[in-house]
């Protein structure tokens, strides 16, 4: 892949390079099936998309566009693993920049999204922190109905889940304890999983979690802590 960089940087017209060797016949029949299948292992849940976390991934998205910078076209760390939902419709080449020039969209590949959104777990919505949870939320739609819906599933089915690995680690049952925790982290928008057992244990938890003291006592819980959160990709 730095082949190909060295050839865009010499390029007369880098963006249209980048473009022409990133389509061609060699580099999709031979690099972008290796890319795809690193960036699955990476993938939440059963390869789902980095942005949404609720479709399959099935593109390959330059987090950084080719056409703001085309030698970031082979960086390993310029690809993710999207669906096509929210590379193809939603984000395009979309790269919005604060006034100092720093992008905007949070890379979830190598940042913490915390400290710029935080997940109202009542509500299955994203609520925006700083400018940049604000662009990455508009960009990729991260509240749109569907995904709502989704989170909300996930944190009304999470609480028994949790007490069946418990049940299952009380007996020995390490198939079933296996697939328990296969079944936590594999479920689509596996974001509620996260903020639920990071919510549970700072300051205000009861709050966050009213009239739902067995959930709060199960994300608490330090053998499911250190047993489930260890399983976890």
């Amino acid at each position: 892949m730095a082949g190909y960089t060295g050839d865009i940087g010499q390029a007369a017209a880098p963006k249209q390079r980048a473009g022409q060797l990133w389509k061609h016949t060699s580099v999709r029949r031979h690099i972008h099936p290796v890319l795809k299948s690193a960036l699955a292992e990476m993938a939440p849940g059963l390869e789902r998309c980095m942005y949404c976390g609720d479709n399959q991934g099935t593109d390959i998205d330059h987090f950084e566009p080719v056409r703001v910078n085309p030698l970031r076209t082979f960086d390993w760390n310029n690809h993710l693993l999207a669906c096509s939902l929210c590379n193809s419709h939603l984000k395009r080449d979309l790269f919005p920049l604060a006034d100092d020039g720093t992008p905007l969209l949070i890379d979830p590949s190598s940042e913490d999204p915390a400290p710029h959104l935080h997940l109202s777990l009542a509500a299955g919505e994203y609520i925006d922190l700083t400018d940049r949870g604000t662009a990455t939320i508009k960009v990729f739609g991260l509240n749109r109905r569907i995904l709502v819906r989704g989170r909300l599933n996930a944190y009304r089915i999470t609480p028994l889940l949790l007490n069946k690995w418990r049940t299952a680690f009380e007996k020995d049952d390490l198939e079933e304890v296996a697939a328990c925790a296969a079944t936590v982290w594999e479920q689509p928008t596996a974001d509620v999983v996260h903020a639920m057992f990071h919510q549970a244990v700072v300051p205000g938890a009861e709050d966050i979690f009213t009239d739902e003291s067995d959930t709060l006592t199960l994300l608490r819980d330090p053998v499911i802590r250190t047993g489930l959160l260890g399983t976890c990709r």
